[in-house]
């Protein structure tokens, strides 16, 4: 439920724009967003992946979140981890297609230092 209402929040313009506004928000979203990947691989749920990447591919939206999502995305989207899922859903599937294209990765892990939000981090 907590991961839909955030999905509802990014999907709204404002609150895409409070979240990206700061890197400490960013970053808070895109820690419990990687937690609950790394708990989906453990214990499949199609219909939460399809939250959590549409979360992703949300963000993606904002410039400064999409640079700081090439190295901090989850390997995991970016491997065959969740391919059983996607088998049947063709939307989602599609979404994380959208994802990988719109950070500018392949399935294969890049880590690029000083993109996006990483200029906020030093104090």
């Amino acid at each position: 439920v907590a991961t839909f209402i955030v999905q509802k929040i990014l999907l709204d313009d404002v609150g895409l724009d409070y979240i990206c506004t700061t890197a400490e928000r960013f970053f808070a979203v895109g820690r419990v967003l990687r937690n609950m990947v790394a708990a989906i691989a453990e214990q499949p749920s199609s219909r939460l992946l399809k939250h959590i990447i549409r979360c992703y591919l949300r963000l993606s939206d904002n410039p400064r979140a999409c640079d700081a999502l090439r190295s901090c995305l989850p390997d995991m989207l970016r491997d065959a981890t969740f391919s059983t899922c996607l088998r049947e859903d063709q939307t989602t599937r599609r979404w994380l297609q959208q994802l990988l294209h719109n950070v500018g990765v392949s399935r294969v892990p890049t880590l690029q230092a000083g993109a996006g939000f990483d200029h906020m981090l030093v104090s």
